[in-house]
């Protein structure tokens, strides 16, 4: 089960095919709700909650005489059981009527994300009006931009009374989404301090590991997790981290070690992480837990959507992504059906500790992980792209954040004492009726306004989440180059395929596939194929804006 190393051919098909995505999940190309609904055996549609607010919300919104239709594309978390379900429909419906829009839905998973929208941008007349992007602004995308392959928001969105929502958008956050004065989409917005390390805890307090503040205390505790029997069943059945084919958690490693966030100022100059000192150190550490097995040696073929999955089965210690992942790994130990008990206290649930920064320092988002941007191919009137900012904005009031996470009161949850309390915390066909219409979500006008509206009552996994936020806020390390690179011609043009090429070569230098040498080599072919030019247009940008 563990092995020192992949076979060198084989590493280089791995990392040759390997798909860049964000930290997100699924794996059917695409699909519809479909599933006719009804109220609840024995009752009448709910009151006094979602479904009267939506009710109420459609009654009072200024909608025309007849509804604009637009699609949408979302990521497909969920394995294909998004929105699915005998209540499916009617939650849909709900959405439809608060919104007064008709919305033809579909899902593309998200390791297929990447080639479906570039497809797109090869066939403008074929795009969604609404489509979903992974990850920042890229070359593609940006290069797509100043052909207008997208709606310029700024003739729309700052308007606060049209969309009180929307236009709460943080200035910062519209910079990075801005090509040649075009804001060009809407944030999928993010708590900036997310991202960090998770932990089973009675693995730990079995083996007597306190918590890994240095890169050489997590190799440690990876060590311990993979070769000194955590779970006590005396077999040699697990392995200290969980890894798939996306390397978000490379990057975030790399911060460890004094890197940036994919750029870093150095004695006043930007310069992409690869060429700071500390990069290649990093990336030898994160070589050495592939070499000593401590992470999957199929990792790089590994599909995301079942990524959590070693987690919670008992064959994973540590899951290195965003904190609320650790979160959900928790809740399925403690949930009834998947009730998973501790190691060191078989009449206690087990748990997860999230940590956050090792060395003091993690990786920040951009205060958005993905983005959405709207056709202007498709949206060919002023209504239709009206209808669509409209939808976009009214997801983000109180009620739909309620209905879209949560589902239908007195089925999904239950108000008790004033607090939101779920009910199908341990039926997944349940909970599928509305799964997955979170991804429907900008969380504008940020994610903390968001949350406040959810009247959930707090339980020692959420405050345990949120404290982990707070202590990485101040240790995220954020991307200097960020507004720039979007603004840079080479990087518009060439960007994408120059840094693809780098992140490629690094999975094949970790797996084994190719010497430090040819690592470097990638590295130098990046700056001499563009990488040099868009350094120096970045830098522009940087020194004008000082």
């Amino acid at each position: 089960m563990k092995r020192k190393s992949l076979n060198k051919v084989l590493a280089l098909m791995l990392a040759s095919t390997m798909a860049l995505g964000l930290a997100a999940c699924g794996n059917d190309d695409s699909g519809k709700s479909s599933d006719a609904g009804s109220t609840p055996a024995g009752s009448s549609a709910p009151t006094g909650s979602t479904a009267d607010a939506a009710n109420t919300g459609s009654d009072q919104a200024s909608t025309p005489a007849e509804r604009q239709t637009i699609s949408f594309s979302a990521i497909d978390v969920n394995a294909g059981s998004n929105n699915t379900g005998e209540y499916a429909q009617q939650i849909l419906d709900q959405i439809q009527d608060y919104t007064g829009v008709n919305i033809d839905l579909s899902w593309v998973a998200n390791d297929t994300l990447e080639e479906k929208n570039g497809l797109y941008l090869t066939s403008p007349s074929t795009m969604p009006n609404i489509i979903t992007w992974g990850g920042t602004l890229t070359g593609n995308v940006a290069s797509a931009a100043k052909n207008g392959a997208f709606v310029d928001l700024n003739d729309y969105i700052w308007d606060s009374e049209k969309y009180p929502n929307l236009s709460g958008m943080a200035e910062g956050v519209a910079a990075n989404l801005t090509v040649d004065g075009h804001l060009i989409a809407i944030p999928r917005t993010r708590v900036v301090g997310r991202n960090g390390l998770s932990y089973r805890t009675d693995w730990a307090e079995k083996l007597e590991l306190a918590e890994p503040s240095t890169p050489e205390a997590v190799y440690d505790m990876l060590y311990a997790f993979t070769y000194n029997d955590p779970d006590g069943n005396g077999q040699d059945d697990t392995i200290g981290m969980e890894m798939t084919l996306h390397t978000g958690p490379f990057d975030i490693i790399q911060t460890w070690f004094g890197c940036g966030n994919g750029w870093a100022e150095v004695d006043g100059k930007l310069v992409p992480v690869w060429m700071q000192d500390e990069y290649m150190e990093a990336v030898d550490y994160i070589k050495g837990l592939y070499d000593d097995g401590l992470m999957p040696a199929d990792w790089a073929t590994r599909p995301t959507d079942t990524w959590s999955d070693g987690c919670k089965k008992g064959e994973n210690g540590v899951f290195i992504d965003v904190l609320d992942s650790g979160k959900r790994i928790w809740n399925y130990f403690v949930a009834e059906e998947t009730y998973t008990p501790s190691v060191v206290n078989p009449d206690e649930s087990a748990r997860m500790t999230l940590y956050g920064a090792v060395n003091d320092r993690t990786l920040a988002t951009a205060g958005y992980a993905g983005y959405y941007t709207l056709s202007a191919t498709t949206l060919d009137t002023p209504e239709k792209i009206e209808a669509a900012l409209t939808l976009l904005d009214k997801l983000n009031d109180p009620e739909m954040l309620i209905l879209t996470q949560y589902g239908i009161e007195d089925l999904n949850y239950k108000m008790e004492d004033g607090y939101l309390v779920k009910l199908d915390q341990e039926d997944k066909v349940l909970s599928n009726n509305y799964m997955g219409l979170n991804q429907l979500l900008a969380f504008l006008p940020s994610t903390e306004a968001a949350n406040s509206y959810i009247p959930l009552k707090r339980n020692e996994r959420d405050q345990a989440q949120e404290d982990a936020y707070a202590a990485a806020l101040p240790k995220a390390v954020l991307n200097p180059a960020l507004s720039f690179l979007a603004n840079s011609p080479t990087y518009a043009d060439d960007g994408k395929t120059l840094d693809d090429a780098v992140t490629a070569a690094r999975t094949q230098y970790i797996c084994g596939a190719i010497t430090k040498e040819q690592f470097e080599q990638a590295i130098q072919t990046w700056r001499d194929q563009g990488g040099d030019k868009i350094i120096e247009e970045v830098n522009a940008q940087f020194e004008a804006n000082k």
